[in-house]
């Protein structure tokens, strides 16, 4: 959670009031949907003063983006041994994340709403996808030291990587499982990682 912002004054932020916030955001973005959501309704929720949330956040947008990034902070990358586990653990927890009410319905409100909102655009960007392509950055990382993937020595050719292979995984398992309504199963993620893999080797 974030902490108090350095050189504020009074009480630092409560870490347990944070939490009941963001959770009281998502359960009302799945009873109301994003254009009925207000902050008086989240405030109401979560037992809080409105100017509590205003002295977090700057608004609805800021808010529920943090609502959903908490979400996907909890994803994890256990060591499984191998390039190809570790891909399919990740995007079998992915895929369960979005099967849950709040993680579907919040994700897709602040996707559709950034379309014409540039700044939420790049709330989402900072918020959520660059701090989960800490996942690809320690997959890559194993997977060289495992000798599965070359070391790439140009820093901005190994960020294009990153962000190929990030693109490549969440926009496939986001289409699949919200635009397609398709089942995430462990077939699905074999066949997926497989042909993942084989882009990941490269030419022989």
């Amino acid at each position: 959670m974030r902490n108090a912002s350095p050189g504020r004054t009074g009480r630092p932020r409560s870490a347990a009031a944070d939490a009941a916030i963001l959770a009281a955001t998502r359960d009302a973005l799945v009873d109301l949907g994003w254009s009925k959501l207000t902050m008086g309704d989240v405030s109401a929720r979560a037992g809080v003063a409105k100017t509590t949330l205003y002295r977090r956040w700057a608004g609805k947008n800021e808010l529920v983006v943090d609502a959903v990034a908490e979400l996907f902070d909890s994803l994890e990358l256990p060591d499984r041994g191998s390039l190809e586990a570790d891909i399919e653990d990740v995007v079998l927890q992915f895929a369960g994340l979005l099967r849950r009410p709040e993680a579907r319905t919040a994700l897709m409100a602040v996707v559709a709403e950034s379309t014409r909102d540039e700044a939420l655009r790049d709330r989402i960007r900072s918020a959520i996808v660059d701090r989960q392509k800490r996942l690809v950055v320690l997959g890559r990382e194993r997977a060289q030291a495992r000798g599965e993937l070359p070391y790439e020595e140009d820093q901005a050719v190994a960020g294009h990587t990153t962000d190929l292979i990030f693109d490549v995984i969440a926009g496939t398992v986001v289409h699949r499982a919200l635009v397609s309504s398709e089942p995430v199963d462990e077939l699905w993620v074999g066949m997926f990682t497989t042909l993942l893999m084989h882009g990941l080797r490269g030419p022989a």
